[in-house]
């Protein structure tokens, strides 16, 4: 008798716009197993930290191992109050060199509107290009039709929804039921 495999988890875009003294997180709400959308109204962006010392962070990947990650990143963040890359650095490391966090299948974008980076389980903690970042399954939608829209006078938030809507026209992954969170710096 062959082992049974299930389908893979798909279906997250999250972007993260920086323009004019602001930074947009958008993610979508859907979440599918193989060729099904289990749900479409998921909450994959969100606020941490206490007020005036607020980071929003969008995940992608599986939720439980996300919600992990965010809480280890809130406590690092109690630990460096104002320091957010100090404290992805920190979760990074941990990430790679811990026996079970190293298992934990998810990206993370933080950003306390003065920078904007992604976290991965590699090891990586990255300042994008062109301030625009994307994760997920339809992420790489998503930053292209952000950074063609980075040539207009749209502010942060249309261009982040404007790209949502072009990622969630292409890839089946991607809907748009949207969540978005706007952090000034």
């Amino acid at each position: 008798m062959a082992e049974q495999k299930f389908p893979g988890w798909h279906g997250t875009t999250i972007l993260a716009v920086r323009r004019g003294g602001e930074v947009v997180v958008a993610g979508d709400g859907q979440v599918s197993l193989g060729q099904t959308v289990i749900k479409g109204s998921a909450r994959k962006v969100r606020r941490l930290g206490a007020p005036g010392r607020e980071v929003v962070a969008g995940f992608a990947g599986s939720t439980a191992d996300a919600f992990t990650l965010l809480e280890r990143l809130e406590k690092k963040l109690e630990a460096s109050p104002g320091q957010l890359a100090r404290a992805c650095v920190d979760l990074a490391k941990d990430w790679r060199m811990d026996k079970y966090l190293r298992n934990l299948e998810a990206m993370l974008i933080v950003t306390d509107g003065a920078d904007l980076l992604v976290i991965t389980g590699a090891g990586d903690v990255l300042e994008p290009e062109h301030d625009i970042a994307a994760i997920g399954s339809g992420g790489n939608y998503a930053l292209a039709a952000a950074r063609g829209l980075m040539d207009s006078d749209l502010p942060a938030e249309e261009v982040a929804r404007k790209a949502m809507a072009i990622a969630a026209s292409i890839c089946v992954y991607t809907n748009g039921n949207l969540t978005v969170e706007t952090i000034r710096k």
